[in-house]
């Protein structure tokens, strides 16, 4: 049996985690740097670039791992937009949130009929050594 798996959760969260690169260049490097003309904080857009590919071709185990990963920047996106100063870094911390969540949830439901799949097949198995 073959898990029919759904192209669109793959794509929102590629197009999500997409976004959220560029969302946080575009955050330190233009439009509401720590510093002005840009802040080292930009470099914090390297670990998203880690899963991409595997993102992109729907990878599980990438999958699993890039849902973690989003985390921290789910985190980030809410203490910058609750307690920044600046307006448009609220701002930019409010579409962080959103990004993140959306490939989250993307993720963890493209991941869970591949998760029941194979443990029906282990089960199966399992029972069929028994035999």
């Amino acid at each position: 049996m073959t898990t029919q798996l759904n192209p669109v959760l793959r794509h929102g969260a590629s197009v999500s985690l997409i976004a959220l690169i560029a969302l946080c260049l575009l955050w330190e490097l233009k439009l509401a740097p720590l510093r002005p003309g840009g802040s080292l904080l930009a470099l914090k857009a390297l670990p998203l670039l880690l899963p991409l590919r595997g993102v992109l071709k729907g990878r599980l185990y990438t999958l699993q791992w890039a849902a973690m990963l989003i985390l921290l920047y789910f985190m980030e996106g809410v203490v910058r937009a609750w307690s920044d100063p600046s307006p448009m870094s609220a701002v930019m911390g409010g579409l962080e949130i959103v990004f993140s969540l959306a490939f989250y949830l993307c993720a963890v439901c493209y991941l869970g009929p591949a998760k029941r799949a194979a443990k029906q097949t282990a089960a199966r198995d399992k029972a069929g050594a028994a035999s």
